[in-house]
């Protein structure tokens, strides 16, 4: 086993946090603030070549691993976790096209999305079902050269904003066997969106309902065969816990680094409180924690760009251990700073609302300890 990175991982890891810090952090609390979606920043990002990590490079991809794609998040996340957070979902969508879609969908929808000209969504979650994914009502029947599509998805990041939605209908009968994938595209008629959501962290992305009141879409634009989406879906979110995974981390090492600042420089009954054993001990164990966690998401993350067996349960316990740990230790260090970490003038209580939702997206911790229980006891 070799920990170290390579030259190429070390060098878009630190493109990575040069751009987190110049072009994200001066402006997360803006964005968090004034609910403001930066699309001029995004695109930058896309121009690193953040729009398309792992999408094939024939088409504007990067043609980059799991294992980097996470070591790319955690950077960005330390300058804005909310936007960090949206870029992993947008490449979630672009990959399932790139994977799973004809070489006519890839050459016109991939170029714009790998340079964020247009931006994506993920559809899957609806109104009655969530973590039961598999129970989804959206229709779409066939008519002809169309699908009309009648239904409405949840909780869906760009909703309303994005040109791009890859979504999860059922073509067929009850079950998974019966949901296939289709990209919806802006300006379809019959695809409209709800309000945006008014929601505790993840302000600098748009979340909103997507509905479809029969909405007639191209049968061209059908990813995979009928029947192939809840498989495709599944695949997509094994990377996209992973990303996920690693925002929590660079929200944590956020925190942690400016903690650590804080406790150097704070001083309470005539001693510094980095002087005090209990307090330093409690840093500790957030660095152990995330460390661990850190390791968890590369490991798991090599799995699946390798296709290992077992890949999905080591993604669902990345997720879940490192969005644990890493909410545990956002809360815990906004304890460590006092009144000072409740005040929207310091970032930790922005990061503390940005990534509680990673306990819930991308399948709850609860369906992700699902996911491990029945690989474990029922194979």
């Amino acid at each position: 086993m070799d920990f170290a990175l390579s030259e190429d991982q070390r060098a878009f890891q630190a493109t990575a946090r040069q751009f987190a810090r110049e072009a994200m952090m001066p402006q997360a609390a803006h964005w968090d603030e004034e609910e403001i979606f930066p699309v001029e920043t995004l695109r930058e990002a896309a121009a690193l070549g953040f729009g398309g990590i792992y999408v094939k490079g024939d088409v504007g991809g990067s043609e980059l691993t799991r294992l980097d794609a996470a070591i790319i998040f955690e950077e960005l996340a330390q300058g804005c976790t909310s936007t960090a957070a949206y870029i992993s979902i947008h490449n979630m969508a672009a990959w399932m096209i790139d994977a799973f879609g004809g070489e006519a969908q890839r050459k016109r929808l991939l170029p714009k999305l790998c340079s964020m000209e247009h931006f994506a969504s993920y559809c899957l979650t609806e109104p009655g079902a969530g973590s039961d994914a598999a129970s989804l009502t959206t229709r779409a029947q066939r008519d002809g050269d169309y699908y009309v599509l009648n239904g409405a998805k949840a909780f869906i990041s760009g909703g309303g904003t994005s040109d791009i939605y890859v979504c999860m209908v059922r073509t067929g009968g009850a079950g998974p066997k019966g949901i296939s994938c289709i990209v919806v595209e802006k300006g379809t008629p019959g695809l409209t969106f709800g309000a945006r959501e008014k929601k505790l962290g993840w302000k600098s992305q748009p979340t909103a309902m997507v509905m479809f009141e029969n909405c007639r879409v191209p049968a061209e634009n059908l990813i995979g065969k009928e029947g192939d989406g809840f498989r495709i879906a599944m695949m997509g979110l094994d990377g996209g816990r992973l990303n996920i995974a690693a925002c929590s981390l660079g929200g944590a090492q956020f925190c942690i680094d400016r903690t650590i600042d804080y406790l150097r420089d704070r001083k309470q009954f005539g001693s510094r409180l980095s002087e005090f054993q209990a307090l330093r001990f409690r840093i500790a164990d957030y660095a152990t924690e995330l460390e661990a966690a850190r390791l968890m998401v590369w490991r798991a993350a090599h799995a699946v760009s390798e296709g290992e067996p077992g890949a999905t349960r080591l993604a669902a316990m990345a997720k879940r251990f490192a969005t644990d740990v890493g909410f545990e230790a956002v809360n815990g260090c906004l304890q460590l700073h006092g009144g000072y970490g409740y005040l929207r003038d310091h970032p930790i209580e922005r990061v503390l609302r940005d990534v509680r939702v990673h306990q819930i997206l991308e399948g709850t911790n609860e369906i992700m300890r699902l996911i491990v229980s029945r690989d474990l006891l029922d194979n």
